[in-house]
């Protein structure tokens, strides 16, 4: 008699194999603004170490969007949907596309993040300047558990440009 096969549970949906966290004050760009638009370059990174990030990004890649300014705190998920070009008028930079996927059910303001010794390491916390940074798989589970939600599930998901 053969063993009956066990069922197969699917595996979550990954958004992408690179991690990164990108920041902005909302004053100047903010999540709510990316969601009106549906699309956006994102561009004006002047830091070289944030610049090679953006460089490394690639069609799919997740893009956690994190706010700034007064109320620091993550805010949405977004997805790249281009490689790295030149930044037109300042080629020695470059630009990807995101486009937003969904927004977090609350803001995860910064003071949880930085509470959560899981997190010691991520750039966010360690290097407070750098615009555009890698995040870990490690790194993002405790996020999710902090957000009390999946960031990486395709949630809502558009196609890019539509």
């Amino acid at each position: 008699m053969a063993a009956a096969k066990k069922p197969q549970v699917p595996a979550p949906v990954l958004v992408s194999t690179q991690l990164w966290l990108a920041k902005s004050e909302p004053e100047t760009y903010s999540f709510e603004r990316l969601v009106r638009e549906g699309r956006s370059s994102w561009d004006g990174v002047r830091n070289y170490q944030a610049r090679n990030c953006i460089r490394a990004a690639r069609p799919g890649d997740l893009w956690l969007f994190y706010h700034s300014g007064k109320s620091p705190a993550l805010v949405g998920v977004a997805e790249v949907t281009s490689a790295a070009r030149p930044e037109p008028g300042a080629e020695t930079f470059s630009v990807v596309d995101v486009v937003p996927r969904f927004a977090l059910r609350r803001p995860l303001p910064l003071a949880e993040i930085k509470a959560d010794s899981r997190l010691a390491e991520l750039a966010l916390v360690r290097h407070s300047r750098l615009s555009v940074m890698p995040v870990t798989p490690e790194q993002l589970t405790a996020l999710e558990e902090l957000a009390g939600q999946p960031l990486r599930v395709k949630q809502g998901r558009r196609k890019p440009g539509g």
